[in-house]
């Protein structure tokens, strides 16, 4: 089982060091890439692949892995798809709470089934979702079963909130939006408290807007922040020293790291790459941040801006950054 945020860091690295082969190297690798990615969509195997070109990135694994599992957050489909071809192995996301013990649903059809049931909420959430849109039904996700917790210890307001019983059967409000597509798979695609109206009218999930942008190898780390009152998104950023250090070299932008951070002519050139990126990824232009604010520090525990499975802290971060919140709005 590996952290999604850990799968992102293997993804970007490789990647980088692919970039930096001759352009002989690089050319095999992408062609030996493409190849066995359509290989896998038509249930195929590729040794010769294996051996001669993905035999090196496996090692860093050990070179023994028979099947990755990643929790915690959601995982890109870009790392999803890499660490199939280059790992050689099957790769499963799973998904769960701790108010589930857990175990909720995982990705790979083959094993050990989980002992719950998973439905989409009636109620239509914020955001556009139904459960009557075509094809693919959209709701909250509901868990039941008996690995779902009877209730918090001595808070009847937040039972209320987070739990429903009907039928004699005792669900769970997971918070997390999904869609159930017509072979059953079910796909996370939000979350309730991640989904801000901007003052056009317009729904931008925040945690997409992330997801996509942190395959961005400039990238370490991103928070998208929006408010309601406001038509645009911004964001804060946590830049990778090595790409940000190469592209204040090219735009001749000099200083130390923590003066490249606070420089405005370097957020521009940070937020161009950026705005590629998310155009790339096919985000809509509301969805895309307009303003940032670089972060020479790391979020890591220690500093309380993410939790020991590195999910973002979103009011400690707000407050942290609440100066450059003003600033990037107007205010200052």
């Amino acid at each position: 089982s590996v952290l999604q945020e850990i799968m992102d860091r293997i993804y970007k690295n490789v990647m980088t060091k692919v970039e930096e082969m001759s352009s002989a190297q690089r050319t095999l690798f992408t062609l030996a890439y493409n190849y066995k990615l359509e290989q896998l969509s038509q249930g195929r195997s590729t040794p010769l692949c294996d051996n001669l070109v993905f035999k090196k990135v496996r090692s860093l694994l050990g070179g023994k892995t028979r099947v990755l599992l990643s929790g915690g957050a959601p995982l890109s489909a870009a790392t999803q798809r890499f660490m199939n071809v280059c790992f050689c192995c099957p790769v499963g996301q799973g998904y769960g709470l701790t108010e589930t013990c857990g175990a909720g649903t995982i990705s790979e059809s083959e094993g050990v089934s989980f002992l719950c049931h998973i439905a989409l909420l009636l109620l239509c959430p914020p955001g556009g979702y139904h459960i009557t849109d075509t094809p693919t039904p959209r709701g909250e996700i509901l868990i039941g079963g008996p690995n779902v917790t009877m209730g918090y210890y001595k808070n009847e307001a937040k039972n209320q909130d987070f739990f429903v019983d009907e039928n004699g059967q005792r669900w769970f409000c997971t918070g997390d939006i999904g869609e159930v597509h017509p072979d059953g798979c079910l796909k996370i695609i939000d979350r309730k408290k991640d989904l801000v109206k901007l003052q056009a009218g317009e729904y931008v999930s925040l945690g997409k807007v992330e997801a996509m942008l942190k395959n961005c190898p400039l990238i370490d780390n991103i928070c998208a922040y929006a408010n309601s009152d406001e038509m645009y998104v911004i964001g804060f950023v946590v830049p990778n020293q090595k790409h940000l250090l190469l592209l204040a070299e090219q735009y001749l932008i000099r200083g130390s790291w923590e003066e490249l951070c606070d420089n405005a002519a370097m957020e521009e050139v940070v937020l161009q790459v950026i705005t590629e990126a998310a155009l790339s990824a096919q985000l809509e232009r509301f969805e895309i941040p307009r303003k940032i604010r670089l972060s020479p520090d790391p979020w890591t525990p220690e500093t309380g801006l993410v939790t020991e499975a590195f999910k973002l802290k979103r009011q400690q971060l707000k407050s942290k950054y609440q100066d450059d919140i003003e600033r990037m709005y107007g205010g200052k």
